[in-house]
């Protein structure tokens, strides 16, 4: 790391496995430089390039899964003739110009369609926002080279003229040959095989006995020596013809390319800059390819200073049981400023080791611009310093043992352990006298937590527990046991110490009980109270855990079923109020049928017109009478919301009738201004609709004929219709 407050070292690496990652990355990248740049990836600090990065990969993972998928990004290197075109009066092969020429050509189709989609893919327009689209280049190149990688004809003049006589003579070397074939075939001077090609030339295969008879040059003979092969004579002049313009078609093909590579060198820059970018994309690809593959995606990356990793998982564990057919335990891990260090305990193989490779390996792929396998709610942040002290490290070389080993990187440790610094120590204070190392590991704790920094340590000491208690910034935590079976759960839980289950594994693995008491008498009777105390805590912890989510299932049942109770009862509920009102609305009308039958009846008996009309009227009186009560019994809101209604269904009605009105075709009315009628006029009465004849007009009155019937109506109330 070139900036002096980064430090990650490489035996952070190397504990964390990231270069097996790296060796699985360049897997996915389409060239070999792009593998080569995937392997060289390292580690970087908080930046704006790397959380670019970060949103470029999560942009082309996005990629994959909808219908605006991204052109390919395939190249060949040419960094020879990068090197080549900053040489005076070098001249590029034809397979670098072809190489430049799909460079420039992926490059310009890659710049357009992120310009296209520049709304999908913001973070990947900008990588390229200040390059260049050129299509001189490769316009140039395809002027000079086929898509077959030969030179066309028609690249200059004299190539195209040189080749207009290569034609030729190969035309008349083909005549000749053939015309010398045909002659020594008739003579009978050739053997069975006639002909055969050496240095690509067309040779006669002459019986040797004949050779002195055949005009030409020897050009070789068989293993046997029966059959020389020779040139003909008047084929060989043509040869040399033909060698002459093959120089001249050489030289000329060289000062061709001579020409373009001039043409390329003003490029040079814009050349270098389309390598790079695509290298770039490769890399970019290889990234999303593999987070594609671990499930990996990008977390929340917070200025404040936390992980909260949900359901996160080792990738390199993850892949290996994908291929086993094994299921991985995800791990939930949170660290912010009022708990910055963990002390997770627990029994041996209960998953510690890999909840600290989990947590240091995620962030150091997450500083190296890669997605990571958490959940989608997971937060992040960056450090400048991970430092790690996992596994067993003696170190023979340099006659140190275990413990000596772990001293001198808490050397290091205290040397560059800071605020933004994430440590990683599995069995820390191990290797050496139990409550003298423990003591030490203390302190050095107490140092790590002055400092402000964040960590994760796996331990056995009872002091350390202790201490993660008393620390407000510092937490227990422990791997769950399950204490009926002695197997680990594999689950992290925070907030308690856990236990060795050191007896209950010596029991469950067989060794005697007589021995395991002895063991228990020699050690003292509070450290065996305290690790009890601590197994009976976790194992009700446990059964509490269990508990509690039976109780939540139950719970969980229990509220779906009044749910669907609650449901159906206002279902019954409804369809009873729709049937009573059915039912009272039909008792009211068969009442009131019933009283219109006897109307019916009295009228029929005495045909009398005026004591039905009042018996209707009082009927209808009544029911309307009933009616206002009905509407006094409604509230004042109710009230205001029916005249509201009312008001906006009268409003509606007059604007449909007012638009009704002005659509019909009424009659041309003609009678407005004041006109005599006479007899035969159309007319009617006025603001109706019939229209009928004037047939007489006697005292004021005139007598409408309707073709059906006639009637008398006032002058006045008559007008004159067209």
């Amino acid at each position: 790391m070139k900036n002096e407050n980064v430090f990650i070292p490489t035996k952070t690496l190397e504990d964390l496995e990231y270069p097996e990652v790296l060796r699985q990355l360049a897997t996915f990248a389409i060239t070999e430089m792009g593998s080569s740049a995937c392997l060289a990836t390292l580690p970087r600090p908080d930046s704006p390039e790397l959380t670019q990065q970060l949103h470029a990969v999560n942009e082309f993972r996005a990629s994959f899964d909808n219908d605006n998928r991204i052109p390919n990004h395939g190249f060949e290197d040419f960094e020879g003739a990068i090197q080549l075109l900053q040489i005076e009066n070098s001249v590029l092969e034809i397979i670098a110009f072809r190489n430049i020429a799909a460079t420039s050509e992926t490059v310009n189709t890659l710049l357009k369609f992120f310009k296209k989609f520049k709304s999908y893919y913001p973070t990947l327009f900008a990588f390229g926002a200040d390059i260049e689209i050129n299509t001189e280049i490769k316009k140039e190149i395809d002027l000079v080279i086929d898509r077959f990688g030969d030179v066309r004809n028609n690249a200059s003049e004299e190539l195209a003229r040189i080749r207009r006589q290569l034609n030729a003579i190969r035309g008349r070397i083909g005549v000749s040959f053939n015309k010398a074939l045909s002659h020594y075939s008739q003579l009978d001077y050739l053997d069975d095989i006639r002909e055969s090609v050496l240095d690509n030339k067309r040779v006669l295969a002459v019986k040797a006995m004949y050779r002195r008879k055949v005009k030409g040059a020897i050009m070789g003979s068989s293993k046997t020596g029966s059959i020389v092969f020779m040139e003909p004579e008047a084929t060989a002049q043509l040869s040399r013809e033909l060698q002459n313009l093959q120089f001249e078609e050489t030289e000329e093909i060289k000062r061709i390319l001579s020409q373009l590579t001039d043409f390329l060198r003003p490029y040079l820059f814009l050349i270098r800059q389309y390598r790079a970018y695509l290298l770039q994309m490769d890399v970019l690809f290889a990234k999303a390819r593999y987070a594609q593959e671990i499930n990996g995606l990008l977390p929340k990356i917070t200025d404040q200073h936390e992980i909260e990793y949900f359901q996160a998982y080792h990738p390199l564990l993850w892949r290996t049981h994908q291929t086993e057919k094994k299921k991985t335990y995800p791990q939930d891990i949170q660290l912010h400023p009022g708990k910055r260090i963990i002390v997770i305990s627990g029994p041996n193989a209960g998953g510690k080791s890999i909840t600290l490779k989990t947590v240091g390996l995620l962030q150091l792929m997450l500083q190296s611009g890669l997605l990571i396998p958490v959940h989608e709610r997971s937060r992040a942040t960056f450090f400048d310093r991970i430092l790690t002290d996992i596994g067993d490290n003696q170190s023979i070389e340099n006659h140190l043992s275990t413990y000596s080993y772990r001293l001198k990187n808490m050397k290091v440790f205290l040397k560059k352990c800071q605020e933004r610094s994430l440590f990683l120590i599995d069995e820390f204070g191990t290797g050496s006298d139990p409550e003298l190392g423990g003591a030490l590991a203390e302190v050095i704790l107490e140092e790590f937590y002055e400092r402000q920094a964040f960590g994760l340590i796996t331990t056995h000491y009872a002091n350390l527990k202790l201490l993660a208690n008393e620390l407000p910034a510092m937490e227990n935590a422990n791997m769950q046991f399950d204490n009926r079976t002695l197997e680990p759960v594999f689950k992290l839980v925070t907030g308690e110490a856990g236990s060795s289950f050191t007896f209950e594994v010596a029991q469950k693995n067989g060794l005697p009980y007589s021995l395991i008491n002895r063991a228990k008498k020699k050690i003292e009777r509070g450290k065996v109270r305290f690790d009890a105390t601590i197994a009976k805590l976790q194992k009700e912890r446990n059964q509490m855990a269990k508990t509690g989510q039976a109780l939540k299932e139950k719970e969980n049942k229990a509220q779906e079923a009044s749910q669907k109770l609650e449901a159906l009862n206002k279902k019954v509920k409804t369809k009873l109020t729709s049937y009573q009102e059915l039912f009272d609305h039909n008792q009211r009308m068969i009442v009131l049928g019933n009283r219109l039958n006897e109307i019916a009846e009295r009228y029929f008996a005495t045909q009398k017109k005026r004591p039905m009309i009042a018996d209707i009227l009082r009927l209808v009186e009544t029911e309307n009478a009933k009616r206002k009560r009905k509407s006094a019994a409604l509230t004042k809101k109710e009230k205001i919301e029916k005249k509201k209604v009312d008001q906006e269904v009268h409003q509606k009605i007059a604007e449909i009738r007012q638009e009704k009105k002005k659509k019909k075709q009424a009659p041309v009315v003609i009678s407005k201004v004041k006109v005599t009628l006479k007899v035969g006029d159309k007319v009617r009465i006025i603001d109706s609709r019939s229209v009928g004849t004037l047939d007489a007009i006697e005292k004021k009155k005139g007598i409408v004929n309707y073709g059906l019937f006639t009637t008398q109506v006032d002058l006045e109330q008559l007008e004159l219709v067209q």
